[in-house]
Order: C-alpha cells, then sequence, then structure tokens
C-alpha cells in the first residue's frame, strides 16, 4: 500500500523527549567521571570491548599518510606507467600510490584521446566545408 502524498507518515510529529546530541551530553555530565571509571575498571579486567572502546577514543588508528616520492616517468603515458609499477615493485611507493597515479595517467589518455577527436574533428569539418 503505497504512501499518500502529502500525508505525514507521523501526524503526531516527534516524539517528546528525542532530544538533539547536545542536550544528551549535558544530561550525562554529572555522570561522566564514574562512566569513564566503570569503563576503565571494565577494560582492566578483561572486557575486550571496554578496552576496545578506550583505545579507539584514546589512540585512534593510525592513518596513512602519503609522502612526495620523485618518479621519472619518461615521455610517454607507457613509460610512466611502467615506472610507477617499478617503483610499487621496489617498495619506493606503495600500492595505493601507484594505483592513483595510474589513475591520474588513464584520465590524462581520456582527455588526449577527446583533444585527439576533437582536432581530427575539426580538420575534416575545415576540410569539408557545407557537406555535412
Amino acid at each position: 500500500m503505497p504512501f499518500e502524498k502529502g500525508v505525514s507518515g507521523n501526524p503526531a510529529g516527534r516524539p517528546a523527549g528525542i532530544q538533539t546530541q547536545h542536550k544528551l551530553r549535558q544530561a550525562i555530565a554529572k555522570d561522566l567521571p564514574e562512566i569513564i571509571e566503570a569503563v576503565t575498571a571494565a577494560a582492566k579486567g578483561g572486557d575486550i570491548g571496554a578496552a576496545r572502546l578506550l583505545l579507539d577514543r584514546v589512540l585512534p588508528a593510525l592513518k596513512p599518510q602519503d609522502q612526495a616520492v620523485p618518479i621519472e616517468l619518461g615521455d610517454d603515458l607507457a613509460a610512466g606507467s611502467k615506472a610507477v609499477l617499478t617503483a610499487i615493485g621496489a617498495g619506493e611507493i606503495t600500492p595505493e600510490q601507484g594505483s592513483r597515479l595510474l589513475q591520474g595517467m588513464g584520465a590524462m589518455v581520456r582527455v588526449l584521446e577527446f583533444t585527439e577527436l576533437s582536432e581530427r574533428v575539426s580538420r575534416l569539418e575545415a576540410a569539408a566545408p557545407g557537406e555535412l
């Protein structure tokens, strides 16, 4: 049975008591030291979930950081692609960095193809004016 257009599925509106995060934070603020102490005690007692919660908040997972690495890409895209793959194999760049470089080269290929096709169409139109 489809919903009728313009008719709310909840005509009474949002139920009372549903508040914003700010109000929830205010409500538990006075109990926060005890909550942290209880979670810490549980983690020390071997509760893996409590330990994970604490560690995720205090020591978030490290994110990989890219660093600039000079790569001689050569004069054409094929040589550049080979240089990227060689750098990945040699451990000079990460596979993720290499993947992004190769994706960029793929985008460059599409730009070059479009430019070449556009120039070819322009030359054909100039060579045969009025025939199209």
